[in-house]
């Protein structure tokens, strides 16, 4: 009897050592390429979480907006375009007004030096018009050549809150066809000493391939988060840029794409969220806030309205410009940038740029 118990636990132990001292081989054939070389599509097999909070600390929300003087002229002047100066303004519009636009999105510290600042961002935030024309219209509906007002910004406030000294920022350059920016600004070096860039190399979005894992960092509708996604159509411009299946809201545009080459947390930056796929509507709405409105479905609505041009966000198909594309932009602008006191070549340069 003892015998057989002997062999029993010499058996258990004999397999528990054989298990032990395969699994180096498991976890090879579980994960085989995770040394490839190549960027991963498989979901990461280990916790992340320190280094993406990490990440995460660099990536800020950006606020801007824009205050605009609006003259409006009555239609009987029949005002043109190309007729308007400050006489005009002054003797033909009929009212003044002033209004403000505003945008907010996302931004990564890409440089923090000795209170030099600089982040990451996509134009359109920060892109407002110097001045909007708006036309009367015929009975037919037909727009007329006629001016009905024309607003002219009078200045633009950029601006991080979480920034020393209210979080200003000034637009460096920016790209509004590539949609890319770079905003910054130089703070005393006691006041930035927080301010921590993003640190992790930079990638190459050509070798991006379909399924490829992707992690997106932004602030949809002003909250911080992460999303993940699956890269499709990759190089569709031939530069690098691709979609993402991502989930997109408001805010997300300027958001930094990583990707993973031979597992976590090897991560590459890949790519910027630029927008998003969307069908837009001109509506009429209620001059008065709808949530402060008691509504009678019985009983017509005939206060004052106000046209909105409004987009339908299809969700799921998210655009993303390339890092290769905004090396590039940034490189073509090195000797502006330089001038200016903020020294980001480097931080783009190739493996073998740097050797030389």
């Amino acid at each position: 009897m003892k015998k057989i118990q002997f062999k029993i636990v010499l058996s258990i132990l004999t397999i528990s050592i054989l298990i032990i001292s395969c699994k180096p081989i498991i976890y090879n054939v579980a994960y085989p390429t995770l040394d490839d070389g190549k960027y991963d599509s498989e979901f990461p097999y280990k916790s992340s979480s320190k280094e993406l909070e990490e990440i995460s600390n660099s990536v800020k929300l950006l606020n801007c907006m824009a205050f605009y003087e609006s003259y409006i002229f009555r239609k009987e002047s029949k005002i043109k375009k190309e007729s308007i100066n400050e006489l005009t303004l002054l003797n033909k519009s009929v009212d003044i007004g002033r209004y403000n636009r505003t945008a907010s999105g996302s931004a990564t510290i890409i440089y923090s030096e000795s209170g030099v600042v600089a982040l990451l961002t996509c134009a359109h935030i920060i892109d407002f018009p110097d001045t909007v024309y708006t036309y009367y219209f015929e009975d037919s509906g037909k727009e007329t050549e006629f001016v009905e007002s024309i607003s002219i910004k009078v200045r633009q406030n950029n601006y991080i809150p979480d920034f020393p000294e209210r979080g200003n920022i000034e637009v460096l350059i920016s790209d509004i066809k590539q949609d890319i920016a770079i905003v910054g600004n130089i703070y005393p070096a006691s006041l930035s000493q927080e301010i921590k860039e993003f640190k992790y190399p930079i990638g190459a979005a050509k070798n991006l391939e379909w399924g490829s894992f992707v992690y997106a960092f932004g602030y949809p509708m002003n909250y911080k988060m992460i999303s993940k996604g699956l890269v499709s159509s990759p190089n569709r411009d031939g530069n690098g840029a691709f979609l993402l299946d991502a989930v997109f809201n408001r805010g997300f545009s300027g958001g930094i794409i990583l990707g993973i080459k031979d597992g976590v947390p090897n991560f590459e930056l890949v790519g910027m969220v630029t927008s998003v796929a969307a069908e837009g509507e001109i509506v009429l709405r209620p001059l008065a806030p709808l949530s402060d409105m008691v509504i009678n479905p019985l009983v017509p609505y005939n206060g004052p309205v106000s046209l909105e041009r409004k987009l339908n966000i299809k969700y799921g198909v998210t655009k993303a410009v390339s890092i290769e594309a905004i090396r590039e932009f940034i490189l073509d602008n090195e000797d502006y940038l330089s001038s200016e006191g903020y020294f980001l070549s480097s931080i783009f340069e190739t493996d073998d740029e740097k050797e030389d």
